[in-house]
């Protein structure tokens, strides 16, 4: 078996080298899916699903999620929680295993909460400063590829809500056009008032037409939602517009 990795520092070495073993001994899981968290000393491993065969072939000629995860939030720095490194484990010649590990951000909830709950403490306010930090991810020519309800971290600290994302294995570094950066808000399902809020409070800060903003924002919202109910139409689940 061989092993990559890569880590910001020497002392976390025993820790990822060790880290088949510390997952699995482990029962503070935090999220388990199609991919699996724990946390174990205040760091949070995100533990990948093992590929499929065609897959682990791709992963011989284009970094692994959990590398592009490591790699991508030494870009994002202050917009996602430290990184501490990532691991593989390959057997003759392809990916078997491979885990990224970040260092724990307590958050006090995620914008999911804010947008389901309609007298959400602070609702508004909260809202109008995503919108403020997703500029300043956009103005750092960063597309999260899945801005969703569930990736988006806030902790409140002295009054202020401080913003993190996860999930990092899908993203683009680019020049963002208008259209990019108001279609970036459509994995939210919010609903018609909250777009206006966050839309609204967007075009505000870029100086743009908010009522143009907003429309084009709510296509694109509308338009999502269309296709994630259309599926699951077909498979027969209930589906919530």
């Amino acid at each position: 078996m061989n092993i990559s990795y890569e880590i910001i520092d020497y002392k976390y070495k025993d820790f990822l080298l060790n880290i088949k073993s510390n997952f699995k001994n482990s029962n503070n899981s935090i999220h388990k899916a199609r991919n699996e968290l724990k946390i174990i000393d205040s760091n949070v491993i995100k533990s990948f699903k093992k590929p499929l065969l065609l897959k682990s072939i791709y992963y011989t000629f284009t970094p692994s999620k959990a590398k592009r995860s490591y790699l991508y939030s030494l870009k994002l720095k202050e917009f996602a929680p430290k990184p501490v490194g990532y691991i593989e484990f390959y057997e003759n010649g392809l990916l078997t295993d491979s885990y990224f590990v970040s260092k724990e951000f307590k958050y006090d909830f995620t914008i999911r909460e804010v947008l389901l709950e309609k007298n959400f403490e602070d609702k508004k306010e909260i809202l109008k400063e995503f919108a403020k930090f997703t500029f300043k991810l956009h103005e750092e020519n960063i597309l999260h590829l899945d801005y969703s309800p569930g990736n988006i971290l806030i902790k409140k600290v002295k009054g202020e809500y401080i913003f993190k994302v996860v999930d990092l294995n899908r993203m683009k570094f680019t020049t963002l056009s208008l259209v990019d950066k108001l279609k970036n808000f459509n994995k939210l399902w919010a609903n018609d008032e909250d777009i206006d809020t966050i839309v609204g409070e967007y075009a505000k800060i870029i100086n743009y037409d908010k009522k143009e903003a907003v429309m084009i924002a709510q296509k694109f919202n509308n338009k999502n939602k269309y296709i994630k109910n259309f599926k699951k139409r077909l498979k027969g689940i209930p589906v919530v517009d």
